[in-house]
């Protein structure tokens, strides 16, 4: 049933394909464009950064690499951060409604913090020093309105970037004030009382000083009526949780720059109400809630001297805080209920300092040499209860700091026009369990020069965080003896274009992780409470295979499909990991309703069944497959500088499911129903 629908949606591509060539044609012909013209059909094969850390034509990089660019986010109606990684092939979200969660190529694990995946905010390590991770909802760093492009690497990059980049690695390339020339208000209004309102200005100067300046705000009321069938009983209001799914956020972004230096700074705060009755809190509490603010500023210089030796250099000062208050009933059995509040309070304080140099030598290889120093001073993780008679009473605290630092390496050797071998290593030592070294090795074939036949080794690991060695918790034991997780893959990747536009990308990957950090039962304290601590325990082999068609055409018609394959379980008893879905089917769709002034963006998203993770009865269950739709209307060049769009998600409003954790009493999270956006937008 799912690929009769994928069937018929592609049937739909072609009949707009064809009005929109038509249109198109008829435009042309109205203008008299001659032959010669026809080129403008089609675009450049797109470059990238982030693979190599230096610009080439994403032929030519050592990784499968995706691109969103800042008119598809418009077209595509996305809302967040969360919105588009989810429409990538290999990539998909989840939400326990408090955080979402980020799984590729089966591997997802719930409340994970997406420490497997390294997140850059233009070149600048964003993951924080307390769980080493980084949030996609209205808690991502950069309100996604102020995007300029998005690079996303798969595969192994800690030869280049270190702890994190295990499954890939995101750049997220922010506005400039020449993209901006001027000042910009947006607005949008939308389902459950949702307003984001933002304002931003930016503008090159005639003295070469280029400045960049956003503010966002948002707010919204979110689900008034959130069920949870595990809870149906009178005693906790029949299952159903009432106007507790708040969210408000705040950010603001500030970029200047002059010659060869940058100075960015970046802050978010963002406060979400937890509907979800987690960790066994009271259900139905208002306090039940989490904030989480963070921000950096850093001073870039990137100066190319007259022998074309490139240097870049950048120094930061980063913070993390967050702070969640969760209702505990404090009585004892039988006894009436006295419910109090426990409270996690967690900040964190580091400075980085790096630098790259970069240099074609000998004409055939291109050198690229780096290293890297972070300072993790303030590393502080507490826990208190505030009981109902509102006595204070620490329940345990960490506070530490550590260090880290780094030398890498890497060449790209063109040994023939078509053959190309690029090698790096990378050295890394950590002051909290030693040094770990990771290679990446390519060679990249280019039989004619859109066609591209890469083979891919590498190895990649994810440093155990503060959090994880040092929970601050009187049933979760220390464990300062934590090794890092280790993946190393093996990928074949084949790209061609069938014409300037017409893309299509087939990739294999084998991939073997290993020292999995995992909770496991220690027995018992003396009151009789359960104890775990966490310890490398799991490995896990992954196979999968990602197959993408797409194709643009000048006009603004685009369309991408992808299918995805992966199994990926435990050595250890061959069960299938949680939260990874053994099917993906997605499709995107950019039509051109009216010229260049009415586009229609839709998209399509099939998972197949998930499992969830045992709960701490071990009971194990599963959330169903299910195809979800979104569209989005968007329209500009009416009126100079003002661009309006409305959008509908979850389009046939179907009722479907995340996997819960361990740490929620529910088997599957509902997700959101039909819900819907309008966005006005204006240039001044």
């Amino acid at each position: 049933m799912k690929f009769l629908v994928a069937i018929g949606l592609l049937s739909l591509i072609t009949l707009l394909q064809n009005q929109a060539l038509a249109q198109y044609e008829a435009d042309r012909s109205s203008q008299n464009l001659g032959s010669g013209s026809e080129k403008l059909l089609f675009g450049e094969i797109p470059s990238v950064y982030t693979a190599s850390k230096y610009e080439q034509k994403v032929t030519k990089a050592p990784a499968s690499v995706s691109i969103v660019t800042a008119d598809e986010i418009k077209k595509w109606g996305y809302r967040n951060f969360s919105d588009i990684l989810s429409s990538l092939k290999g990539f998909y979200t989840t939400t326990d409604r408090q955080y979402s969660y980020v799984g590729t190529r089966g591997f997802g694990l719930p409340t994970d913090y997406n420490t497997r995946l390294l997140l850059m905010i233009d070149g600048h390590r964003y993951n924080d020093n307390l769980f080493e991770s980084f949030y996609v909802n209205e808690d991502f760093p950069v309100d996604i309105d102020m995007i300029e492009r998005v690079e996303v690497v798969r595969g192994p990059s800690s030869s280049l970037y270190g702890s994190n980049a295990f499954f890939g690695v995101i750049n997220v390339i922010t506005k400039r004030g020449r993209d901006q020339k001027g000042a910009n208000v947006k607005t949008s209004f939308g389902s459950n009382n949702t307003y984001k309102t933002s304002a931003s200005y930016g503008q090159r100067f005639n003295n070469g000083i280029e400045a960049f300046l956003s503010g966002t705000f948002y707010d919204s009321q979110g689900d008034s009526r959130f069920f949870s069938k595990e809870f149906n009983d009178p005693l906790t209001n029949n299952g159903v949780y009432t106007d507790n799914d708040k969210e408000a956020s705040k950010r603001l972004i500030a970029k200047l720059a002059y010659e060869d230096f940058t100075l960015e700074g970046i802050y978010v705060d963002r406060n979400k109400a937890i509907p979800t009755g987690s960790f066994g809190t009271v259900f139905n509490d208002p306090r039940a809630g989490s904030d989480d603010s963070a921000a950096f500023v850093y001073l870039n210089y990137n100066h190319t001297f007259d022998n074309q030796l490139n240097l870049q250099a950048r120094v930061s000062y980063n913070n993390y805080h967050y702070t969640g208050d969760y209702p505990f009933d404090f009585a004892g059995p039988g006894q009436a209920p006295a419910v109090g509040i426990n409270t996690d309070l967690f900040e964190g304080e580091w400075w980085r300092a790096n630098f790259e140099l970069s240099k074609v030598l000998f004409e055939d290889h291109r050198v690229t040499f780096g290293g890297e120093y972070q300072n993790n001073f303030k590393q502080f993780l507490t826990n208190f209860d505030t009981d109902s008679q509102n006595v204070m009473t620490p329940v345990d605290t960490t506070n530490t700091d550590s260090y880290r630092w780094a030398l890498f390496v890497q060449d790209e050797y063109t040994i023939t026009q078509q053959l190309t071998f690029n090698a790096g290593v990378r050295y890394d030592f950590y002051s909290i369990f030693g040094d770990t070294v990771n290679p990446r090795l390519a060679l990249i074939y280019n039989p004619m020069e859109k066609t591209s036949i890469k083979a891919l080794y590498g190895t990649a690991f994810r440093a155990p965080s503060i959090y994880e060695s040092n929970t601050p918790s009187p049933i979760v034991i220390a464990n300062n003896r934590l090794q890092p997780e280790n993946m190393e893959t093996i990928e074949v990747i084949l790209e061609h274009y069938f014409n300037n536009s017409l893309r299509a990308e087939l990739n294999y990957f084998h991939t073997e992780v290993s020292d999995i950090i995992s909770a496991v039962s220690v027995g018992q304290d003396n009151s009789g409470n359960d104890l775990t601590q966490n310890r490398n325990v799991d490995n896990v082999t992954s196979n999968g295979f990602e197959l993408q068609l797409e194709d643009s055409w000048s006009n603004g018609f685009q369309a991408r499909l992808s299918y995805s394959w992966q199994d990926t379980q435990y050595n250890s008893n061959g069960g299938r990991l949680p939260n990874s879905p053994e099917h993906m089917v997605k499709l995107n769709v950019i039509a051109p309703l009216w010229q260049d002034k009415v586009f229609l963006g839709f998209e399509t998203q099939y998972l197949s069944v998930r499992k969830v993770p045992a709960k701490p009865d071990g009971q194990i269950g599963q959330v169903g497959d299910y195809t979800v739709a979104n569209a989005t209307l968007f329209t500009r060049n009416w009126v100079k500088g003002l661009e309006l769009s409305a959008g509908a998600y979850n389009l046939f409003d179907k009722r479907y499911f995340d996997p819960g954790s361990p740490d929620h009493s529910q088997n599957g999270i509902l997700r959101d129903g039909l819900t819907f956006r309008v966005k006005a937008s204006i240039d001044f």
